[in-house]
């Protein structure tokens, strides 16, 4: 196999989007047109191109020998975009054995003529799970494991001027040889081209990637020391390279080598280190300032190559008293995320991907999450960048070690990882141990000293279950689920994982589940802010995922995130809100709903997530609480949750529920709960209101059914019947609501224009919401 390892900044510029190329509503019955794509080179700095191949697959179900030929008859074939998934599914409720198939993706091609004479690669970003890639009918090779990208070399077999035919045969069973499986996992991997796809073109020596990292952040003598690995051998030139970190388009330093190098793939890096940076500004969770390297290879004149990337100055250290950010403690809160989504599974493009990055750091206010248990899109790891939310990246697997074929495709992920998002500022911690595997010295021992042979600038953390494994890693990384939590017997110590499957609860339960939900990862960042000695704490987790039938609650959910499958937040996430100062935003969020019946008996225990100095409690216009942080139960949180015991006051006579906020004695936020009972409003609302009109781009929206307040009724459970004008929806239709709301997602064409969803609701009437669709 010819495969260039792929870097991370040219992959990023294919496209600022991609999305399954199925829906439920338009287009899953649409076949192809066999014609070739007419490539355009996009204008450029040097020799290198890159071209987005998103566009235009023709995709079938099922794989067969005479399927990757250019012959072959794909008349018959979906059209369909990436990134794609080979089975559009329910929520829940279905049977993982739906997506476990081969299928066959095929990609008609022609390159214009000034790509002859240079070297042709075609970059996947993600393949669900193995890929065996064809050009023109010859078998490029396999590339085994859908977490991470690979490339091919296409050079020697193109043709000029004609049609080229790619083709990807993709397995996307469950393949014991191929890491995480071997054995059980809890969580679904789904199938198809899940990411995206480029071409890139370039001299006959090139860079091959980057790794420009920043050196003594925190002092006056900053600096950055700049790796570039360079690859093919061209003997008539010997080539100088250029480094150039700007600020904008601002330049702040430059350097270039004093003498020319001679390229040679097997070579070590050429080093070039930029200097004098006193003056720039650091990278922190609250100003995540970023900085742009590029360097760029020249030679007689003329510049063959360029390699864009992104940096931040920033030092981020664990030590015996926890961990800190440019010299200052951070106590770590955070959450693990899954990258699946309902409907297609992990194919959503960078605006979805991104979101998630935004709902973690904005609405939940984390400031750390844990990509469990592979390495997730480049698209959420650059919104971690540009948002400030720190990242525990990990190695794909779950509990299982396989044989020795299995442990080099790990170590082979690690460093593939490793390489792809080296120079992203938000990644704090390598994941090199298997997601609560076993010990496995003389392994573990290789995965460790690989990466910091790769990354000498960060340090290695392995997650696992067991107390008292041996600590191989800097950082030992502990899932706890139990309460109280186990003393850190480490001097670097983070809680990884807890509460997750000790106490699934459903957006929709009864309200002392819900309220038992937010104390429990209360309780637990309460206990791990009692001593410096941990570093911090992710729950389990942010967003409920889909599983398999050995887990979960038998409908293939794990119902185990602080929000729900469509991201919507349950009691619990307004815990992790409420954790913010009050100058970002004064959070106010209760952890039931407002009725008097639904746990044993009659209401009782009010609890409320708010960063307030003091809640007032309003039955009608009846004060019946003024409160105080409960400090008894959580004596070391900063903003620790409220508790007012309503039972008597109730049973005065049962009215709207009214709860004020105070801050140095002046109301500064006010929630208001219905005691009716009735359903009064429908309310739909996009994430968006632009979409790039490239048939890719997507977002989200959430329709719910509330009180007169504003707050979701739970048992809310009408079917909502959806049209769109110049888009294509993703989900269900009809949807039923699940516990009062849901999501779909609005997939634009490539029309420009105004995209319109109307969502009607059998009493409510119709909605509409309007995204506009700009040209690409």
């Amino acid at each position: 196999m010819k495969n260039s390892k792929l870097d991370r900044r040219n992959f990023l510029r294919t496209t600022a989007a991609g999305a399954a190329g199925l829906t439920m509503l338009a287009k899953s019955d649409v076949f192809a047109e066999t014609n070739e794509t007419e490539l355009a080179f996009p204008p450029n700095v040097s020799g290198r191109r890159i071209v987005a191949l998103n566009h235009d697959w023709l995709y079938r179900e099922k794989a067969t020998p005479d399927a990757v030929k250019p012959a072959f008859d794909d008349k018959s074939f979906a059209r369909v975009n990436l990134p794609h998934t080979n089975k559009l599914l329910p929520m829940n409720g279905f049977d993982e054995k739906e997506y476990m198939f081969v299928s066959v993706y095929r990609k008609h091609f022609r390159l214009p003529a000034e790509a002859k004479g240079k070297r042709v690669f075609v970059d996947f970003g993600g393949v669900m799970t193995a890929a065996k890639v064809y050009l023109n009918g010859k078998l490029l090779g396999e590339y085994r494991g859908g977490y991470t990208p690979f490339s091919f070399e296409l050079t020697k077999d193109l043709n000029f001027p004609g049609d080229n035919l790619l083709a990807v045969e993709v397995d996307s069973t469950e393949r014991k040889d191929i890491p995480p499986f071997g054995n059980l996992i809890d969580y679904l991997t789904f199938g198809g081209i899940y990411r995206d796809v480029s071409l890139r073109i370039v001299e006959n020596v090139f860079i091959e990637n980057v790794f420009a990292k920043p050196v003594d952040a925190l002092s006056d003598d900053r600096s950055v020391n700049v790796k570039i690995f360079l690859a093919g051998v061209d003997p008539k030139n010997s080539p100088h390279i250029a480094v150039e970190l700007t600020d904008g388009e601002k330049g702040v330093a430059a350097a270039m080598s004093m003498s020319p190098v001679t390229p040679n793939a097997a070579s070590s890096p050429v080093e070039i280190s930029l200097t004098g940076l006193k003056g720039v500004k650091l990278w922190d969770i609250d100003d995540p300032k970023l900085y742009n390297v590029r360097v760029t290879l020249t030679a007689e004149g003329k510049t063959l190559d360029h390699f864009d990337t992104r940096i931040g100055f920033r030092e981020a250290k664990f030590t015996t008293e926890g961990f800190y950010l440019n010299g200052k403690h951070l106590k770590l809160r955070g959450l693990n995320r899954h990258q699946t989504f309902p409907f297609v599974g992990q194919a959503m493009p960078a605006r979805v991907q991104k979101r998630d990055a935004w709902i973690l750091k904005k609405e939940l206010h984390c400031n750390i999450v844990r990509t469990s248990h592979y390495p997730q899109s480049p698209h959420f790891l650059d919104a971690c960048d540009e948002l400030g939310l720190l990242v525990f990246e990990e190695t794909p697997g779950w509990q299982h070690i396989g044989d020795q074929d299995w442990q080099d495709l790990t170590a082979q992920f690690i460093e593939t990882m490793i390489r792809r998002d080296w120079n992203h500022p938000s990644i704090i911690l390598w994941g090199v141990r298997v997601n609560e595997s076993g010990d496995n010295h003389d392994f573990y021992t290789r995965t460790n000293e690989l990466a910091h042979k790769l990354d000498d600038s960060r340090p290695t953390g392995g997650v696992r279950y067991r107390y008292n494994s041996e600590r191989l890693e800097d950082v030992f990384t502990m899932n706890d689920f139990g309460f109280p939590l186990r003393p850190p017997n480490h001097p670097l110590y983070l809680n990884t994982e807890f509460n997750g499957h000790m106490y699934p609860t459903k957006r929709f339960d009864n309200v002392e589940r819900v309220r038992e939900h937010t104390h429990r990862h209360a309780r637990v960042h309460d206990a791990l802010a009692s001593s410096d000695k941990y570093a911090g704490g992710l729950g389990w987790c942010a967003f409920d995922y889909n599983t398999h039938d050995y887990f979960g609650s038998g409908d293939r959910i794990c119902y185990h995130g602080v929000s729900d499958i469509f991201r919507i937040p349950k009691p619990a996430a307004g815990f992790y809100k409420s954790q913010c100062e009050p100058s970002e935003e004064i959070v106010l969020e209760p952890a039931f709903d407002w009725a008097r019946g639904d746990e044993n008996e009659t209401f009782t225990n009010a609890l409320v997530c708010s960063n307030c100095e003091k809640l007032k409690y309003y039955v009608g216009e009846r004060m019946i609480a003024e409160v105080e942080p409960d400090r008894k139960t959580y004596p070391h949180l900063k903003y620790a949750p409220f508790t007012a015991n309503l039972h008597d006051a109730i049973g005065k006579g049962w009215e709207d529920l009214r709860i004020e906020g105070y801050i140095g004695g002046k109301k500064v936020i006010e929630r208001r709960m219905s005691a009716s009972g009735v359903e009064k409003q429908f309310i739909v609302k996009a994430d968006d209101n632009e979409l790039i009109a490239d048939g890719i781009d997507m977002t989200r929206v959430v329709f719910k059914v509330t009180d007169e307040f504003g707050n979701v009724q739970p048992f809310a459970h009408a079917a909502i019947m959806f049209t769109v004008e110049n888009g294509e929806l993703v989900g269900d239709n009809p949807f039923a609501l699940v516990g009062g709301a849901g999501a779909v997602w609005i997939r634009s064409t490539r029309k420009p224009g105004v995209i319109r969803l109307t969502a009607k609701h059998a009493r409510f009437g119709a909605k509409t919401v309007e995204i506009k669709a700009i040209a690409v």
